[in-house]
């Protein structure tokens, strides 16, 4: 499958910080990528090179085929959905002018009901929902209203920077099925960062493992169990492993 999603070789800093160091990646089309990491690998800062939120020194990125240079930042960002980890919702606007943001700027023909149809598909009726504003939510119909907007453009590839890591574990259970769900019906590319291997099992195809800038591996979750590439990714696992047998242990 081509590359919707395809960096090469990214170095970038930030003062004496190396955040990326010869960083390469691909993602095929309509496949989600997770990335895990502790903090400070370089996670967000890889994620925010493909719709150039970070421009990396060195290296390249592209989205569909095109070096992100050549392309206008302002519209590539809009034809890229992106959920922060706080959502990033304006908080004096309502529910459906928060989701009809891009579909509005990207002059969609109706706005109004792009807006409608992605509400409905993470499961917040324009009815109920749409006239609310974000303090009315709760964390997890917050990052709903955040999923909903990153798809109402019918945006080909989502950007997700740890949108799950501060909902409870209901709440967080619960966007993991509606994130799959949606993306079994729409079929859009996506990368996940998380610090959670349990989560990325769960919503992505494969994983790339980074760590003080670099990627120790990609690939599927058995491919990491069977055959870690380095040490850092079969303490990984094994950690990962403990706290699965400690939740059991525990009930």
């Amino acid at each position: 499958m081509s590359a919707a999603l395809e960096a090469t070789q990214l170095a970038h800093s930030f003062g004496a910080v190396r955040a990326l160091d010869g960083v390469s990646l691909q993602v095929p089309r309509g496949e989600a990528l997770a990335i895990v990491g502790e903090s400070g690998s370089g996670k967000t800062t890889l994620l925010r090179c493909f719709n150039r939120l970070v421009e990396p020194q060195h290296g390249s990125v592209s989205v569909q085929g095109a070096d992100v240079r050549s392309l206008d930042a302002v519209a590539l960002r809009r034809r890229i959905g992106y959920v922060p980890q706080t959502g990033g919702l304006l908080p004096h606007w309502t529910v459906q002018r928060n989701v009809a943001l891009v579909p509005t700027l990207t002059h969609h023909p109706a706005p109004a009901e792009a807006a409608a149809r992605a509400l409905e598909l993470v499961g917040l009726p324009i009815g109920e929902f749409g006239a609310r504003f974000p303090h009315e939510l709760s964390g997890g119909q917050r990052q709903r209203v955040a999923l909903a907007r990153a798809l109402a453009a019918q945006q080909e590839i989502v950007l997700l920077d740890e949108p799950f890591g501060a909902l409870d574990a209901i709440s967080r259970s619960a966007l993991h099925e509606v994130f799959s769900r949606v993306r079994r019906e729409l079929g859009f590319t996506a990368i996940l960062v998380t610090h959670d291997l349990a989560e990325s099992a769960r919503l992505a195809e494969s994983i790339a493992v980074m760590r003080a800038g670099r990627i120790e591996q990609v690939g599927t979750i058995d491919e990491l169990q069977r055959r870690p590439a380095t040490e850092y990714v079969a303490s990984l696992i094994a950690q990962a492993v403990r706290s699965a047998s400690a939740i059991v242990v525990s009930r």
